[in-house]
């Protein structure tokens, strides 16, 4: 039996029990995860430092929650792509896009071949809608929502800047209750998708609603385009991963301080 504290609002203990009726991959998922977090190297002193910023913009699906737990990633690209065969443009994508697992690759590559079309935005519609499937059966990340309300508690401001839609990030916020922490300023994929990350477009727009100054603000992302849209944008950077592949993927790509739990930067809050 493995007890890992997630640091959800809710009713009752504040951990999620793995027990013999959880799948089999979940347990294998949490046990090699719970592994990781013990290994975690940090400064305390740059996440004190960290603490303080002004502005904090969220990366949404990793950082905030794990969008695809259960509405799985692989069946959504897979799901796009029967789309585009059933049209006659399977062509339009390469090997390594056809085989990917990440939707956001087949929705990019598309509108790099034909930038702005119709197709472009219906494709886009079809990707929402299955991450507002998502969202319904998302994870929150482990210590992501108290790390949250305490942070706005203690004076700072929250924002999303995410390449999911934002429609998908304002229904899971209201989920679990954390609009207020938020709202209005979620920041997500337009119609414009030149603009994602790692462009630094929806950081820029947060910074600029929140009138602050890049160098107040600090931004959690769990991917080396997070990282490269925050250098752009003059932010600083912290890396969340919940696993050893990301966060070294992370520090390669010129991550300092890279994270494989929440907890310490709540714990620093808190402290």
């Amino acid at each position: 039996m493995v007890r890992r504290p997630l640091g959800n609002h809710h009713h009752g203990p504040d951990t999620l029990l793995v027990t013999s009726e959880t799948p089999e991959t979940t347990r294998h998922e949490l046990v090699a995860t719970e592994t990781v977090e013990k290994k975690t190297d940090y400064e305390p002193g740059k996440l004190r430092e960290m603490i303080g910023a002004r502005v904090v913009l969220w990366d949404f699906d990793g950082p905030v929650c794990r969008l695809f737990a259960r509405h799985r990633a692989e069946r959504v690209a897979a799901g796009l792509m029967e789309w585009l065969a059933a049209r006659g443009l399977r062509g339009l994508l390469d090997e390594d896009e056809r085989d990917t697992p990440d939707p956001q690759v087949v929705l990019r590559a598309v509108d790099r071949r034909h930038p702005g079309s119709d197709l472009v935005t219906e494709l886009e519609e079809r990707l929402t809608q299955d991450e507002l499937l998502a969202a319904a059966s998302a994870w929150p990340t482990p210590y992501a929502d108290p790390l949250i309300r305490t942070w706005t508690a203690a004076g700072s401001r929250m924002a999303v800047t995410t390449n999911n839609s934002p429609r998908v990030v304002r229904a899971y916020l209201a989920g679990r209750g954390l609009t207020g922490c938020f709202a209005p300023h979620i920041y997500g994929r337009t119609a414009e998708l030149r603009h994602l990350k790692p462009d630094p477009h929806c950081l820029e727009r947060a910074l600029a609603a929140l009138d602050a100054a890049p160098g107040s603000a600090l931004m959690i992302g769990d991917s080396p385009s997070d990282l490269e849209a925050a250098e752009r944008a003059g932010v600083r950077f912290l890396g969340y991963a919940p696993g050893e592949q990301r966060a070294g993927q992370l520090r390669a790509a010129g991550a300092g301080t890279v994270l494989t739990s929440l907890e310490p930067l709540l714990l620093a809050l808190r402290g």
